[in-house]
């Protein structure tokens, strides 16, 4: 085990040392020796799970290879673990650090002290010559994860005072400037950096605090506060910023009025009140720049300013206020963000088989209810991972589940949410109705409102003639137009009509996979759609698991004219037009959002009700793993929990999880047709995903332990007659010659030159039978025209 130790009370410079180092080193871990920092803890609430930690107490010393040590020198500074450093088996002890005057006690193999601003950066040197040489080699681009840019930035930016304090050097520019193009992340780098503040500014601060006046709306704190100076003050931005972060307020609003004169001689005639007013906001949907616009001002949508004079400041300041109040929305509820059905083990439920259950489903969680139903805890993998180290595997989780809880109704608004999350450090809430659990809202899921809440407002500002081939707002509105648009008005009317019956029984329904994707494919042409997957979320109410089926009877009595077939093995129905007046030959799928498990590879999955996120991640690539929600509210909004959108730009094919091919080859066959019909690649982990399966020899094996595979045989069976009957067959299977994938169908068929030669020469005559049966077509045509007139030779009618 490879260990990166912070000292204690960590800042953010020995976090995004640690986090730059573990990607210089694959596989280390991180350590926070003895606390954090305020507001280093604060980010960790919400960011932990990106970074590779692990706690103190869960580390067997016996199995540490190597540490290494950042932003510190001496054993002191590292509190309990400074004793791993006389373990006498450690191969490597590695020191980073850029405080010269410190005289190190630690006996390293090798130590990096150098004069820079942050030790930060020396990491970042060695990141990016790393990164260049790798690129080099392969002529393929190597980035950092956004998240892990950002971490390493702010580093920089605490440590260096964002390049103004003393120390810093040209170096942590370069640095900064590297990481800034790495994808580093200016919005988040702007919430926990900490500028310092004048002694004029400082006293300001202390009247801001004292006079501040705030409100509370939809759980957004909005302040305002009016500051009376001499003169003009530099730097009331740092001002506004500063008192944002003390007083915890979503919006603010700071005004300072003063005196100024318009000339030299100062005289009564020439002064007059000057008033300017800092906004800021981290409101989703508010716009200072067009509160301000009116006054004169202007700027962004979150940070703007204007000046006046000769007004009424106490004023004006109110009017401001109260427009911004005025353009605040209705956040999301619990109930939206929530993850459901929710996973739940009785306390009896051994360690062992909780840890089996986290592995089936891949959650890093589960609920534990007592035999009403009520919650009685929560355990954490962490949890599980403790009690498995220590041998209890054996003992119930009721000894290590956490009982104390903090939870949350459906109607609980974000802002609310991420407060508690923030102030207790939690990563999961339980959302509780009539003291039923009907939810849990994730960190993840948190993350992901805010992420796509960022997303939404830089895509509304995005000029679409900029948006490069997919031009297309991603607002609901827009989704929704276009969408409507492309398809016909019968269809239309088809989805409406099953939008309002799930509104009527609280269900939400989303139309997904290809039908989106073909949508933002080609946004520009009609969409002829002759099968359309629906997806219904119930919420995870046990009453509600066969809400697919139900939604497809009740549809079916409004289109009588259609055959309803239902499969209740896997929750699903569809709904079957064949030649119909209106429809044509039309397929709607209607399903139970649902989760799978593959109990052995290439078996047919073991399906349960779960929710929309978890249906979506059940799929097999992103760009099919997009939604868009019929159903109101936000209706028109496109659900892309994976990156789908990313790679449909990209035009790449990617898969979801590692396993997937191993689970289902029949996805190897699609992976192929989807590129070969969309012009697509197939992205490279995604190529080496799947030659990993097949030279794993997993499908031979598991046909003779199992029997049979339905994978292999009608799954991928009904795959390849797709492929054989689309006109780009040849070059779909030279594509699966290329990767070995002609071996799931016989261990020895290899697409060589011999089996080639055979099926140019079936495809020829294939094509010359194909003309002679139109040929004869054409002359039984004739002939029976010819037949029709010799048997009605005294017919008064002309024949045509």
């Amino acid at each position: 085990m490879d260990l990166v130790l912070c000292h204690t009370t960590a800042d953010f410079d020995a976090l995004g040392a640690a986090v730059g180092f573990c990607v210089l080193r694959p596989g280390s871990r991180i350590v926070l020796t003895g606390g954090c920092h305020p507001t280093v803890r604060d980010f960790l609430a919400l960011h932990r799970d990106e970074y590779p930690l692990i706690e103190r107490r869960s580390i067997d010393p016996q199995q540490i290879r190597s540490l290494c040590i950042v932003d510190a020198a001496s054993r002191d500074r590292l509190g309990k673990v400074a004793q791993w450093l006389d373990l006498p088996h450690l191969k490597e002890i590695t020191v980073f650090d850029h405080h010269l005057q410190v005289v190190s006690d630690i006996r390293a193999t090798v130590t990096q002290i150098e004069a820079v601003g942050a030790t930060t950066t020396l990491i970042v040197e060695k990141l990016r010559e790393k990164i260049e040489n790798e690129t080099q080699k392969s002529s393929q681009e190597f980035r950092l994860q956004p998240s892990e840019a950002t971490v390493m930035a702010l580093g920089i930016h605490v440590d260096t005072g964002s390049l103004t304090f003393e120390g810093s050097t040209s170096r942590d520019a370069i640095a900064l400037a590297w990481l800034m193009q790495q994808g580093a992340s200016l919005r988040v780098i702007a919430e926990y950096v900490e500028p310092g503040l004048s002694a004029q500014l400082q006293d300001l601060l202390k009247d801001a605090l004292h006079n501040l006046r705030s409100s509370t709306l939809h759980g957004y704190t909005i302040a305002s506060v009016l500051l009376t100076t001499d003169s003009y003050v530099p730097g009331l931005s740092s001002l506004a910023a500063r008192l944002v972060d003390f007083t915890e307020s979503d919006a603010l609003l700071l005004g300072n009025v003063y005196k100024f004169s318009e000339s030299p001689d100062s005289s009564p005639s020439t002064i007059s009140n000057r008033l300017t007013i800092i906004g800021r906001s981290r409101i989703e949907g508010t716009n200072l720049n067009e509160l301000f616009k009116p006054l004169g001002g202007g700027g962004h949508n979150s940070a703007a300013s204007l000046a006046v004079r000769d007004v009424d400041p106490l004023l004006t300041l109110n009017q401001l206020t109260e427009g911004l109040i005025a353009q605040i929305p209705h956040p999301p509820t619990a109930r939206e963000l929530m993850s459901s059905p929710v996973r739940s083990i009785r306390p009896e439920t051994s360690v062992g088989e909780a840890h089996r259950i986290l592995l089936r489903y891949g959650h890093s969680g589960l609920s534990v209810v007592d035999v009403g139903d009520r919650l009685a805890g929560i355990i954490s993998r962490r949890d599980i991972d403790i009690a498995l180290h220590h041998g209890f595997s054996h003992a119930p989780v009721k000894g290590y589940m956490t009982w104390q809880l903090k939870t949350i109704s459906p109607d609980t608004l974000l802002p609310e949410i991420e407060s508690l999350m923030v102030t207790y450090d939690i990563g999961r809430l339980p959302v509780l109705e009539n003291g039923q659990l009907v939810g849990i809202v994730t960190r993840t899921d948190v993350l992901r409102e805010l992420h796509q809440q960022k997303a939404r407002e830089k895509n509304s500002d995005r000029d679409r003639q900029n948006q490069g081939e997919l031009s297309y707002c991603h607002e609901p509105e827009s989704v929704e137009q276009l969408l409507r648009s492309r398809i016909s008005p019968e269809i239309w009317q088809l989805l409406s009509q099953a939008a309002n019956i799930a509104q009527q029984h609280g269900w939400q329904l989303y139309i997904v996979g290809g039908a989106v994707r073909d949508l933002l494919v080609t946004p520009n042409d009609p969409l002829e759609l002759t099968d359309i997957d629906l997806v219904v979320d119930g919420s995870g109410r046990s009453s509600d698991r066969g809400a697919g089926v139900n939604l497809a009877s009740e549809l079916q009595k409004l289109y009588p004219t259609s055959r309803l077939d239902i499969h209740g093995q896997f929750q699903t129905a569809a709904l079957l037009w064949h030649k119909d007046t209106v429809f044509g030959s039309l397929w709607v799928d209607i399903a139970t959002a649902r989760t799978e498990f593959y109990p052995y590879p290439a078996a047919n999955p073991e399906v349960e009700a779960s929710s929309i996120r978890q249906d979506l991640y059940r799929r097999d690539f992103t760009i099919n793993a997009l939604a868009v929600r019929l159903s109101v509210p936000r209706s028109g909004e496109l659900l892309d929990f994976f990156g789908g959108l990313v790679d449909l730009e990209a035009r790449q094919i990617r898969v979801l999880h590692p396993n997937s091919f191993i689970e289902d080859p029949t996805r190897i066959y699609r992976a192929v047709r989807f590129a070969v019909r969309l012009g697509f690649a197939i992205e490279p982990q995604t190529e080496g995903y799947i030659r990993h399966a097949l030279s794993s020899g997993i499908y031979y094996r598991i046909q003779g332990e199992n029997g049979r595979a339905p994978a292999l045989e009608t799954r991928l069976k009904s795959e390849l007659k797709h492929i054989l009957q689309a006109p780009y067959w040849k070059v779909a299977l030279q594509m699966l010659g290329d990767l070995q994938a002609l071996r799931c169908i016989h261990p020895n068929l290899d697409l060589n030159r011999a089996l080639w030669l055979q099926l140019r020469l079936l495809e020829h005559f294939l094509q010359v039978r194909k003309k002679q049966e139109e040929v004869r077509g054409k002359k039984e045509k004739v002939r029976g025209k010819k037949s029709e007139k010799e048997t009605m030779p005294n017919s008064p009618f002309p024949m045509p």
